[in-house]
């Protein structure tokens, strides 16, 4: 503790001590700054003191069922949803329970993630409730926790998986304003979620319309009317690929593309050039490779450089995976990007003159045609795809003109969807920036408060 020893110390520049003093006082200006940052009228309480705790029991597996027969059942976070969980099983025989309007924390493997209660739930040993008590406003605890996730996880405990006990709980210390503003924060922090939860909503309708789409524009086809075909009104005839327009062809890959797999490792060797890499994750996690992205650099020889150089139109798969679905996942290279080489584990296909590469990508990411990958990826605990297989497959070909037609229809559609999930990304920051504001006390929403009792008085 800084006192008037350690002071004269200090002052007296005794060089022996002056490191321990001046760590000491640096410790205690930080207590004092603390102390100071913590508002009027708001307290640190231990999590006991403001909620009831229960840790969940998984009850008997016999007692399980999915028929809806019995309580609502949560086993741990993996049924967790964006603020509400979304049980599949039920059970017969409940033994803890969590009341409706409850905050559910998870408290093993992982730790700390929260979400509100709905209805009644039966919760299993994945799961604790914390029942808030008079003076403390539910919502508003739910997302203190969730804004302390990083807290609880840093008090998990365990070897082979983390875990926190009642105990842990319990003594766990929160900031807690009086209930009026724990109202008025948690009204503000629930108009942006529910900001964030339309825009949710929104970006799975344009989604669903884009796959309805590709159903009919990479079956049917759209003429040059912009009209999409149908057996009423156009010609069709029977292919390896089904009923498909009769201008249309089915070829294969080898027949469009110039198929390359990559072998340009993450490495850095004095002897090649440094380029920048696009690796499996740009491809897997994206639609479009564009500029901007972080790439990373790495080295190449000029034959690797000349072999796999990335350029603006070209199309890349994933070419190996840990699961079998995440194969032959395509992106479009949208934009030219100085001396960008595909990466390992991906394969570079490069149009011909006969096919729009946008086009390709999206007939690549067509159910219809991406199950074929699917199926011959070989492996047990990776899997895989040959050059054969790759140049095998086999794909609808219209005539360049409606293939462009049909590229632009699906890109439009991708823009609005990019649109929206940027714009919840945005929702997201704010969200944080409020978090981080309001529950420590940075912010202060009393004049919220005092604006409200005006109205109020009018």
């Amino acid at each position: 503790m800084y006192n008037a020893y350690v002071e004269k110390m200090f002052n007296e520049n005794a060089k022996p001590y002056r490191g321990v003093a001046l760590m000491l006082k640096q410790q205690e200006e930080l207590r004092m700054d603390k102390t100071k940052c913590i508002p009027k009228n708001w307290g640190v309480v231990k999590l006991g003191e403001i909620c009831e705790i229960t840790m969940g029991q998984s009850p008997p597996s016999e007692s399980y069922n999915m028929e809806g027969k019995g309580m609502p059942f949560l086993q741990g976070k993996q049924e967790f949803g964006s603020n509400h969980p979304v049980n599949v099983k039920y059970t017969t025989k409940p033994l803890k329970i969590a009341f409706e309007n409850s905050i559910l924390i998870s408290v093993r493997a992982p730790v700390g993630d929260v979400n509100i209660a709905d209805k009644t739930y039966c919760i299993g040993r994945g799961l604790a409730s914390l029942r808030a008590k008079k003076g403390i406003i539910a919502l508003f605890l739910y997302y203190l926790m969730a804004f302390q996730k990083s807290d609880v996880e840093a008090i998990g405990e365990g070897s082979t998986f983390q875990a926190i006990t009642k105990s842990q709980i319990f003594n766990f210390k929160v900031l807690v304003p009086p209930v009026s503003e724990q109202r008025k924060i948690a009204e503000i922090l629930e108009t942006i979620d529910n900001a964030i939860e339309k825009t949710d909503a929104i970006i799975e309708k344009y989604k669903r319309i884009k796959q309805g789409l590709m159903q009919d524009l990479l079956t049917k086809g759209i003429d040059e009317n912009w009209q999409i075909r149908n057996e009423k009104t156009h010609k069709f005839k029977d292919s390896l690929l089904g009923r498909i327009p009769e201008e249309w062809k089915v070829v294969k890959l080898k027949d469009v593309a110039d198929i390359r797999l990559s072998n340009v490792d993450k490495k850095t060797d004095l002897k090649g050039k440094i380029i920048q890499l696009c690796n499996y994750l740009e491809v897997y996690q994206n639609d479009y490779i564009i500029k901007g992205m972080n790439f990373m650099h790495a080295s190449a020889t000029n034959n690797e450089i000349k072999k796999f150089k990335i350029s603006k139109g070209d199309v890349i798969i994933t070419k190996d995976s840990e699961e079998y679905n995440d194969i032959a996942k395509p992106a479009y290279v949208r934009d030219e990007i100085e001396n960008l080489i595909c990466g390992y584990h991906l394969a570079l296909i490069k149009p011909l003159n006969n096919i729009n590469g946008l086009f390709l990508s999206k007939v690549l990411s067509f159910r219809n045609v991406n199950i074929y990958f699917q199926q011959r990826a070989n492996g047990i605990t990776r899997f895989g795809l040959t050059k054969e297989t790759i140049t095998g497959a086999i794909i609808p070909l219209p005539l360049i003109p409606e293939q462009e037609r049909i590229a632009t229809i699906l890109f439009q559609i991708d823009e609005v969807i990019e649109k929206e999930q940027a714009y919840k990304e945005k929702l997201e920051r704010i969200k944080k920036g409020l978090m981080e504001d309001l529950l420590t006390g940075k912010v202060r929403v009393n004049h919220l408060l005092i604006e409200e009792e005006g109205k109020d008085d009018n």
